[in-house]
């Protein structure tokens, strides 16, 4: 059995789709593609697919990631050239490599965001030291166990604010280290990833967002 793992980029108007609905259309993909992949074993098979960091529904990205499984052995680049034609424009194939096996997940160790916002820029510093001085931000959230507080500030590692936008760096929700007081960089997997959020949404854990807002995310 042969393990792939592919980056995959949400582009347009093709953000506005979940992880469920990519989910469908990906193995619509493979299926019309006719890729040999492997399956579950048991009463209800299911194609041997896992996804890691999936974006935030609304959020354009460059860098996604899901690692496949197939029944027999194909040559990377093929695999990329098919999955790309079948599936349609704005979800978009950019890299099917070889997996060198473990967590696909656990390559991921942060992740750097550009979010612009309509405001003045004396306010925006204001806020983003105000952010960045706090020892924790406390945001809430309706999950399917009920309202949640969580620490928005505790998985930001640094952050930055100038005329073209606010730049933010956050750690992985389960890995939440102390920021360092300085520039920080990291590398996973070696791509980025850029998430763009018109209505003011993001990531659960990552940072609060005082109001409507356009952003980008990177993996790195």
């Amino acid at each position: 059995m042969q393990r792939l793992r592919v980056r995959y980029a949400k582009r347009g108007r093709l953000r506005f789709t979940s992880h469920r609905d990519f989910s469908r259309a990906f193995e619509r993909a493979v299926f019309r593609a006719r890729i040999p992949m492997a399956y579950s074993s048991g009463f209800n098979p299911h194609p041997r697919m896992s996804y890691a960091g999936a974006a935030p529904t609304g959020s354009a990205s460059e860098a996604e990631y899901l690692e496949i499984a197939l029944a027999r052995v194909l040559v990377p680049s093929e695999v990329h050239a098919l999955l790309d034609e079948a599936l349609p424009p704005g979800l978009d194939i950019l890299e099917v490599v070889e997996s060198p096996g473990g967590s696909l997940a656990d390559r991921l160790e942060a992740s750097r965001w550009r979010i612009d916002l309509s405001v003045p820029a004396a306010d925006l510093q204001a806020a983003v030291k105000a952010f960045y001085d706090a020892d924790e931000v406390l945001v809430e959230r309706m999950t399917k166990k009920g309202l949640r507080e969580f620490d928005a500030r505790g998985a930001v590692l640094s952050i930055t604010a100038s005329g073209a936008g606010r730049r933010a760096r956050a750690a992985r929700p389960r890995a939440a280290p102390r920021r360092p007081r300085g520039p920080s960089r990291r590398r996973a997997h070696g791509a980025d990833r850029r998430l763009r959020h018109p209505d003011g949404r993001g990531p659960p854990h990552d940072e609060a967002r005082p109001g409507p807002a356009r952003g980008v995310r990177r993996h790195r």
